[in-house]
Formats: structure tokens, C-alpha cells, sequence
């Protein structure tokens, strides 16, 4: 019965090892291309401020701070 009972641990270990891999995985995975479309946004959403919302001789920083803080006029 020993020899049996090692034989499960030994394919319970297999399994959860398998498991934490495919999961590492999965989950590294999500990460990058959850940066990925965040960087992405970003992009566009700087573009879209320098374009659109900064006033003469400000930065795309200095408008998104003034935005974030509801002052319309520098």
C-alpha cells in the first residue's frame, strides 16, 4: 500500500507542479499585454491633450494637472 500512496503523491506533485506553470503563465501573459494597452492609452491619451487641450507654451503635463484640478484657464 506505501507504493501506491508515493505514486499519488508522486502524480498529485506532477499535477500541482503542471498547474502552477500553466497559471505562471497565464498570468504573465495578461500582464504584458495589459501594459501593453495601458501604454497604448496613454499614448493617445497625451496626444489627445497636447492637441486638444494645452494652452500656448504648456506641457501635455502641466495640462493634464491643470485639467485633473478642474482650472480651465492657465
Amino acid at each position: 500500500m506505501s507504493e501506491f500512496k508515493k505514486a499519488n503523491e508522486k502524480i498529485a506533485n506532477g499535477v500541482v507542479d503542471g498547474f502552477k506553470k500553466i497559471e505562471n503563465g497565464v498570468v504573465e501573459s495578461y500582464k504584458k499585454i495589459e501594459d501593453g494597452v495601458v501604454g497604448a492609452y496613454k499614448k493617445v491619451e497625451d496626444k489627445f491633450v497636447d492637441t486638444f487641450l494645452t494652452h500656448e507654451g504648456e506641457t501635455t503635463e502641466d495640462a493634464k494637472k491643470r485639467l485633473s484640478a478642474g482650472i480651465s484657464k492657465p
